[in-house]
């Protein structure tokens, strides 16, 4: 079975041809380092990767570049370093530090390249003087803005503005929060380079422009993919004429289609003459903790680095391993709910799985044709791990080249084993903490938050014993570890 692929932008699923096989290019939009990354940022961080590791199964390691970018200049990452009193460097490089730790626990490979915003302000300018000479852009007040008007206008055979997200130029307007600047021609015009203010990072701006500046957002994946996926294949890659300045496949969060992806794929055409940006455009759905949105006004706000970590989601750390699974359980154009409950199942399979790998060598198998031929399925992962199931339970040696290509099962038995020992550590005032909890639950008659709570502390090692205080009448707990 061919590879098949949902494209955001046909709203079809096509089999994926790439441009050249020999050298198969993908982007995908990764972090603005002001802050530590949420669990919703390692979706698509997982999700690209399962790709990436398909793709080199499938054309071959050294055929396949991955690109994801850090975005180091931004007004958040301004604010944040302002209010820190550091500098955005120091900022950017703190915060990129514990990303890439991150990633890594999820078990993550490392993308072929990792450029840096700042690393492309030439690129940058190059791209924005293209669009002011070509009358997709103007300046004014000392920024440079992209007309989308101009775009359509000129019916240059890329796709119009709105494509992606399928609406109407008025229906973005009303949908989006529109900046509203006097030195805007129209509401939907977007910033490509602005002035920088007092203390803030800025470089020789376009145009003759005297003022130093900064980048607007949408221009740096343009820049950088152009440079790295582009500029960089030059003469290397062996296609028509029209696909020279076009990839393969870029990706990311759904919240991105408008107007990220949009101004994206808008500036890039019109700049370098091409019909596409790229291929295929490929979006993961939302994701929500324990069915509601997340945010930091509802409590709700967990990063990456806290589940790992800390004990602020169910009460415990989490593995790596268990994070990726469970992410990996839902396919990634659906939204999933991020749930206690479902970090538990994902932790109780790989005990299973890595259980049936214990005293088994490694043979050299590859992994199962089903289970191949679910994931060629638009990264049918749910079909997969179902794959998975059945392997485990017929034939554990095909199982591990398997579950190896969705970045599962890394570890051998005893080192999973060991880990997991360790994760069961509790400590004493923990333990306390979970008993009141679940008296409170009792007393509030909510007898399956009681339970779950006496099974999360038996699988932890914990045994629970209830009686009366003879004096009182009232229900004591006490603890013991068990052997």
């Amino acid at each position: 079975m061919s590879l098949r692929l949902y494209n955001t932008l046909t709203r079809s699923k096509e089999a994926f041809r790439p441009i050249d096989p020999a050298h198969v290019r993908m982007y995908v939009c990764g972090p603005t380092v002001y802050d530590l990354a949420h669990i919703g940022n390692a979706r698509p961080i997982i999700v690209f990767d399962v790709l990436y590791r398909l793709l080199r199964q499938i054309h071959g390691e050294a055929a396949v570049t991955y690109v994801r970018n850090i975005t180091d200049v931004d007004d958040k990452i301004n604010a944040r370093a302002a209010e820190r009193g550091i500098t955005i460097r120091e900022l950017t490089e703190q915060t990129n530090a514990v990303f890439q730790g991150d990633v890594k626990a999820l078990g993550c490979l490392d993308p072929d390249v990792q450029p840096r915003a700042t690393e492309h302000i030439v690129e940058m300018v190059d791209l924005i003087e293209r669009l002011v000479a070509k009358g997709f852009a103007y300046v004014a007040e000392e920024h440079v803005l992209f007309s989308p008007a101009a775009m359509d206008a000129t019916k240059g055979g890329w796709p119009r503005y709105g494509a992606l997200a399928n609406r109407s130029l008025d229906e973005m307007i009303a949908g989006a929060r529109v900046d509203v600047a006097p030195y805007k021609r129209e509401p939907t015009d977007f910033v490509l380079w602005k002035p920088s203010k007092a203390g803030e990072p800025g470089w020789p701006s376009p145009c003759g422009i005297a003022t130093a500046g900064r980048p607007g957002w949408h221009i740096e994946c343009s820049a950088m993919s152009w440079k790295r996926l582009i500029s960089d294949f030059a003469g290397k890659i062996a296609c028509e004429a029209a696909d020279a300045n076009v990839f393969d496949i870029h990706g990311g969060g759904i919240d991105l289609v408008f107007p990220h992806h949009e101004n994206e794929i808008a500036q890039t055409c019109c700049a370098l003459d091409a019909p596409r940006m790229a291929n295929v455009w490929m979006h993961n759905g939302f994701l929500q903790v324990e069915g509601e949105k997340m945010s930091k006004s509802l409590g709700n706000f967990i990063t990456i680095n806290e589940l790992l970590h800390t004990g602020n989601f169910g009460g415990r750390k989490w593995t790596g391993e268990v994070l990726r699974l469970a992410m990996l359980r839902t396919h990634y154009r659906q939204p999933i709910d991020w749930t206690v409950k479902s970090l538990e199942e994902a932790e109780k399979t790989l005990d299973r799985w890595y259980g049936a790998l214990e005293n088994l060598a490694e043979d050299g198998a590859k992994p199962g044709e089903a289970f191949m031929a679910a994931l060629q399925d638009d990264l049918n992962t749910p079909g997969a791990i179902a794959e998975l199931f059945a392997m485990i339970a017929e034939d554990p040696a095909q199982a591990r080249p398997s579950a190896r290509l969705l970045g599962l099962l890394q570890m051998t038995p005893a080192a999973w084993g060991a880990l997991r020992q360790a994760d069961l550590a509790i400590s004493p005032q923990a333990i306390e903490a979970l008993i009141e909890a679940r008296l409170a639950a009792r007393a509030a008659k909510n007898w399956a938050e009681s339970d779950r709570i006496r099974d999360e502390l038996a699988a932890r090692g914990v045994a629970l014993k209830d009686a009366k205080d003879p004096a009182t009448g009232e229900l004591r707990t006490t603890w013991e570890a068990k052997r």
